[in-house]
C-alpha cells in the first residue's frame, strides 16, 4: 500500500470515530452558548412584542409635530379605578347587591371628573387617554345603570322593560360620541344634551331610594320606566346644561357658599340616596325649565 492511501484510509477512519482524539464534532454550540442563546432569543421576542403593543401616539409640543411613546400613568389610573367601579356596579347588580350597585355608580361619576381634572393639572392630556375616557363612561354610565336597573325592577315588565334598558345603552353611546366629535367646537359652559354621567347618577340614585324602601308596586316599576326612557332620550337631546366648567376653586368665593357645601353634606349624609336623587332630579329637569323659560321670554 502506497504512502497516499494509507493517509487517506487514517483519514476516513478519524471521521467515522468522532469520540477518538483529533475528531471535530458537529457544529454545535457547547451549553453555556446554547443557553445564551435561547435567552437572547426570550429577549428579542420580549422586546419586538412590548414594541408591536406599544402606544405610539403624535403630539404638537412647543409647535413642534413629534411622535410620543406610551401612556401617562396617572390620568388613566383615575379613569381605570372608573371603569372597575362601572363593572362592579354591573356584578353587584347581578347579584342582588342593588345598594351596593348604585354607590358604585357614583364613585365611578367622582373618578370620572378627577381624571381630566389630573390631566390637566399636570399636564399629561393625550388623544389616548381621551379615548380611554370614553369608552370607560360607555360602561360605567351607559351599560351599568341600565343592567342595574333592568335586573331590579325593569325585567318584571317584560319586553318593554329591556327595551327602554336598551334605549338607554344606545343613547349613552351617541351622546358620548356626539360628545367627542364637538369638542372644541361648542361653548364650554354648556353641555348639548344631557351628560351621560347625570343621567347615570338619577338612575342609580333612583335605584337605591326605591330599593331602600323596598318600593315593588306597579307605580313605581312604570315610575322608573319613564325615568330611565327619559334620562336617555335627554342624553341625545339639543337641551342646553350647566357644565360648571367656568367655576375655578382658586377664586376666592364669599363666605356663604363654603356654609352652603357644608349644609349640602350634612344633608346628604342624613339621607345619601334621598338627597342625590333630589339633587339630580333637579339638576336633570334644569335643562327642560331653561329652554322653555329662554322661549316663553319675550324677544326685543
Amino acid at each position: 500500500m502506497t504512502q497516499d492511501a494509507r493517509d487517506q484510509k487514517h483519514a476516513s477512519s478519524d471521521q467515522s470515530h468522532p469520540g477518538q482524539q483529533g475528531a471535530v464534532p458537529p457544529d454545535t454550540d457547547p451549553p453555556e452558548n446554547a443557553e445564551q442563546s435561547a435567552v437572547s432569543d426570550h429577549e428579542d421576542l420580549a422586546t419586538a412584542f412590548l414594541r408591536e403593543t406599544e402606544v405610539v401616539e403624535e403630539a404638537v409640543e412647543d409647535g413642534k409635530k413629534i411622535r410620543r411613546r406610551g401612556i401617562y400613568l396617572l390620568p388613566n389610573l383615575f379613569t381605570t379605578s372608573a371603569l372597575f367601579s362601572g363593572f362592579f356596579a354591573v356584578v353587584a347588580g347581578i347579584n342582588g347587591e342593588f345598594t351596593s350597585a348604585a354607590v358604585a355608580i357614583f364613585i365611578a361619576m367622582v373618578l370620572d371628573g378627577l381624571d381630566g381634572r389630573v390631566a390637566r393639572m399636570t399636564n399629561t392630556q393625550s388623544e389616548f387617554g381621551a379615548e380611554y375616557d370614553s369608552l370607560a363612561d360607555m360602561i360605567s354610565f351607559g351599560m351599568a345603570p341600565a343592567l342595574v336597573a333592568f335586573t331590579w325592577i325593569l325585567q318584571d315588565i317584560g319586553k318593554t322593560g329591556w327595551v327602554v334598558a336598551f334605549l338607554y345603552v344606545a343613547c349613552a353611546a351617541l351622546r358620548l360620541a356626539r360628545f367627542n366629535v364637538q369638542i372644541g367646537s361648542v361653548d364650554k359652559k354648556w353641555f348639548i344634551g344631557l351628560p351621560s354621567p347625570s343621567a347615570a347618577a338619577l338612575v342609580a340614585a333612583s335605584v337605591w331610594t326605591f330599593h331602600s324602601f323596598d318600593a315593588d308596586a306597579f307605580g313605581f316599576k312604570l315610575l322608573m320606566l319613564v325615568v330611565v326612557a327619559a334620562a336617555g332620550v335627554l342624553m341625545v337631546s339639543n337641551i342646553r346644561y350647566y357644565s360648571f366648567k367656568e367655576f375655578d376653586v382658586r377664586k376666592p368665593v364669599p363666605f356663604v357658599v363654603l356654609l352652603a357645601i357644608v349644609l349640602a353634606f350634612v344633608m346628604i349624609s342624613v339621607e345619601p340616596s334621598v338627597m342625590l336623587l333630589l339633587l339630580f332630579g333637579a339638576y336633570v329637569a334644569s335643562g327642560p325649565v331653561l329652554a322653555v323659560m329662554r322661549k316663553a321670554k319675550p324677544k326685543n
